[in-house]
């Protein structure tokens, strides 16, 4: 799970640790790459974790659309041919992450709807992170299924394919929330769960790694290749 790929910003800002500079990322990718895995979009991921395909193979996704992954993570996934998935706030393409404004984060750029094809037509996925990253359990169940549900058409309508993975803002979700993702037709959702993918997990509560901008590569490599991060799973 990364969202930001960029410079950090300046220290004591709020959530600076979810940027992870560019040379990072690269070293991470070439390390997977040279020890035989290969990176792939929640899509490509499918057939590892319904158990009908075995392989090398590891998850990558981003967070809200950042601008800045496609500058500068697309060369480096297209470099290893890797894909991934990146989870879009609707009614912020080409905007910025308003939902962090309050607690002191400052601007960065989202893509536009031109970049977000631009990174479909590279071989990767365009995700769902509702209509305004909201916090779901917060919302009446009509309101909270409208985010879900319309974000996704609303998506396809604009990209004009199939939009089938879906990422729960901030990580909030209940049974009732991981039910209106899959009963809105997505296929996978994403939680902020820390720890390695199961066999027995839902496909609609799938955990994920934290990549911060503190990860160095021994630690990465942890994360990714032993059970460490199981050890903070929540169950």
């Amino acid at each position: 799970m990364y969202h930001q790929i960029g410079e950090p910003a300046p220290k004591g800002t709020p959530y600076r640790g979810l940027t992870v500079h560019p040379k990072d990322f690269t070293r991470q990718m070439a390390w997977m790459s040279r020890l035989g895995y290969r990176g792939l979009s929640m899509r490509d991921l499918l057939p590892y974790l319904k158990g009908e395909a075995k392989g090398k193979v590891f998850g990558i996704t981003f967070d809200d659309g950042y601008r800045n992954v496609l500058q500068n993570a697309l060369p480096v996934l297209s470099r290893y041919g890797f894909t991934s998935t990146n989870y879009f706030v609707v009614h912020q393409l080409d905007g910025g992450n308003v939902w962090d404004y309050a607690i002191g984060v400052p601007h960065s750029g989202l893509m536009s709807l031109d970049e977000i094809r631009q990174w479909a037509q590279a071989g990767q996925e365009v995700g769902s992170h509702t209509l305004d990253h909201v916090h779901l359990p917060a919302l009446s169940p009509d309101a909270a299924y409208h985010q879900i549900a319309h974000s996704k058409t609303e998506l396809e309508r604009l990209l004009g394919f199939e939009v089938s993975a879906f990422c729960y803002p901030y990580g909030d979700e209940t049974a009732d929330i991981r039910a209106m993702a899959q009963k809105a037709g997505y296929s996978n959702a994403t939680t902020t769960v820390r720890g390695l993918a199961r066999p027995d997990d839902t496909l609609f509560g799938l955990p994920r790694v934290t990549v911060a901008r503190s990860t160095n590569i021994v630690r990465f490599l942890q994360k990714c290749l032993t059970r460490l991060e199981d050890k903070r799973r929540r169950d």
